[in-house]
Parts: structure tokens; sequence; C-alpha cells
């Protein structure tokens, strides 16, 4: 394990993509390094650590004072550009009966799919693991394919779904699963209340490749993050049966400068809650309650992968608020999440580390 502190009692001001918002007293650790493309992080319950999946297929055990253990049984995955292993979360019963599920891409390069998985955790290992749902149709490449889960209070279970980078119309065929949140069951049924029953997995439609995703618990609100092309990053707030538009609606351009749409807005379309324009390439996703950090209470913490910072959102007003809460962390940040005890956990995905932010000096 190695342990780094620095405090945190100022800030720097730098590009108009976000006002600053500095935490005085504020302690960022390393807790855990030399991960393999770390790509999430589970809080474990009762103080037991955390587990972190790397994109080239492993999953850790991580204790809460930094000893990693590798965890067996993990499913092959299609490991190449954007694809791999990708979340991991505990099923709301896991204290009882130690269930998670992983999101990963699986096939070839010719043939390939968003996947859910569910297995049990014991000593070291997975068991009675089982695929659960595969993403249709199939396809090529190694680009966009979301990943992101997140549980509802009923116990179903949200996933989020690229449109494959090469498919990008189907984002608006509600046919295709591509593009698309998902809404199913624990063992990967389509619930019967579904918004749209002739597409019973779909959600919401018209996603690009969405990356953050999360639910507050006391109002069930869907919170979801997802990248732009060259700009045109959104959150969205998510509604049963909306289409959020993408590609007939869009804030980017193609990375060669080409307009994808000459449109931002369209009839029957959702708006997002804020855009980011050049992209920062969001990410994972967190809500901050606990009193520990009191500036950021209430606010939505975005991961930028290109930006290389945690951004901030305030969404309690009229219109969104960003901010830069940290400006001394600086790393291509990939997951973010809110820890029970008022931390925040970060992977910084290039230096592969988990990184814990807390109140306080260290």
């Amino acid at each position: 394990m190695f342990l780094r502190s620095l405090k945190t009692s100022a800030y720097i001001l730098s590009a108009t993509l976000f006002s600053h918002a500095a935490q005085s007293d504020i302690t960022i650790q390393t807790i855990a390094e030399g991960f393999d493309t770390p790509w999430s992080i589970a809080e474990l319950p009762n103080s037991q650590g955390f587990l972190v999946t790397e994109r080239p297929g492993g999953l850790h055990r991580v204790s809460i004072s930094g000893e990693t253990q590798p965890i067996s049984g993990v499913p092959a995955v299609f490991a190449k550009r954007q694809g791999g292993l990708f979340d991991v979360v505990l099923h709301p019963n896991f204290e009882v009966n130690n269930t998670l599920f992983l999101a990963y891409a699986a096939g070839s390069e010719e043939s390939n799919r968003t996947t859910v998985a569910r297995a049990r955790l014991g000593d070291g290992e997975l068991t009675d693991l089982e695929v659960i749902f595969e993403v249709t149709p199939d396809k090529k490449g190694g680009g966009h394919f979301g990943g992101r889960m997140a549980f509802l209070a009923d116990g179903t279970l949200l996933l989020s779904v690229g449109e494959g980078y090469t498919l990008r119309e189907d984002a608006q065929k509600k046919e295709s699963q591509l593009g698309k949140l998902l809404r199913m069951t624990e063992t990967g049924e389509a619930p019967a209340d579904n918004p749209f029953t002739d597409a019973p997995y779909v959600y919401s439609y018209g996603h690009r490749n969405p990356q953050g995703l999360l639910v507050d618990a006391p109002t069930q609100t869907i919170w979801m993050t997802e990248h732009g092309p060259k700009g045109g990053d959104e959150l969205n707030k998510i509604i049963a049966g909306k289409n959020y538009g993408w590609p007939a609606i869009t804030y980017g351009v193609d990375y060669s400068g080409a307009i994808i749409s000459p449109f931002t807005e369209a009839p029957g379309m959702e708006q997002p809650v804020t855009h980011w324009v050049p992209s920062i390439a969001t990410s994972g996703l967190a809500l901050y309650k606990s009193d520990a950090m009191p500036d950021l209470k209430g606010k939505l913490l975005v991961g930028g992968l290109k930006a290389k910072k945690v951004v901030a959102v305030d969404v309690s007003g009229g219109e969104a608020s960003v901010s830069e809460p940290f400006p001394e962390l600086e790393g291509r940040i990939r997951d973010v999440r809110a820890l029970t005890d008022g931390s925040i956990a970060v992977i910084d995905e290039a230096a592969g580390k988990i990184i814990r932010i807390s109140a306080g000096a260290d």
C-alpha cells in the first residue's frame, strides 16, 4: 500500500470550463495502486473495503487499509479499445446473499455486446456465475459500450448501453437496444411496466455512450452522464420513455469537425440538464449527501477523463451550476463514489490507483 496526503487550502484560477469552489481542510490520499486500467469501484458494507474492476478483466477486493486481493472466476471479456470489464454493483441484499452484478463486453472484434452477469462473492472467488442479459444487436469494433448499472427501489436493475459508435442511428431505433438505458429484473427479464410494449427492455433512448449512472434513493431520481463527440458531453435527468436526442440533436460535432446534426433541440426530445463544450469526457457519477463537506452537500460529482478533474454540478436552482471542488486533484478520473463515512472514492484510470478524498487535515 502507498499512502500520500496533501492539504487543499486554496484554489487555482484556470479555464472557463468551471467556476471554482475550493474545499478547505481536505485530505487526498492514495489508498491503493498498481491496478491495470481500473474502471469501477463498489463500497462493501460494514467497512469491509471495496471491489475494484479492471478493464482488461480483473476484479480485486481492497481492504480499508489498502491491501488488495484478486478475485477469481470473472467471466472472459472482450478487452479491446473501450471494451472490457466495466461496472460492479452489489445486490440490494448483498449482506444476506453476497450477490453482485458485473457489466462487461463479451464476444470478438467482429461480434460483441454489452453483457450482464450475476454471481456470488466467496473467499477470493466468484461462484454461481450466470449471464442474465446480453444486449442486442451485436456490433463490431471496440467502441461505445456504456456499461454502468444501478438499482431502483423496486429491485429492478438499470443498464446504460452505448450506440456502438458505428451504429449511432440505432440510438433512435427503439427496436435496437443500442444507445439506450435499459431496465430489467435481477434475473434479466423485462419488467411489465417498462414504457414500451414493442421494446420491452427500453427505459429511455437517444443516448450516445453513457458511462455515469446513479439513482437518488429517497426520490428515485435517475441521473446519467454521457460522452458527446467533440464537445456536447451531457448530464441528463432520466424520465421513463423519453428521447434524449442523439444523434438527431447534439451540442457537439464529429471528431473530423463535420456537422453531425445542425440541431441542438427538437420537439419530443429532451434537453440535458447541463452540457460541456469543449468535452470533459464525462465518466463516473455520484451524489454527495454528507454533512462532512457541506459545500458539496446535494451536488452531483462527475468524473472528467479528458479534463482530468472531478467537477461538481449544483442542480438545486433554475440552472445547473458547475464548479471544480478539488483543484489540486488531477488524473484521468474514471469513477467517483460517495462513501458512507462522508468521504469520496475516486479512480485515476491512467495512474492505476484508488484515491480517497475526506474532510479534515491529515
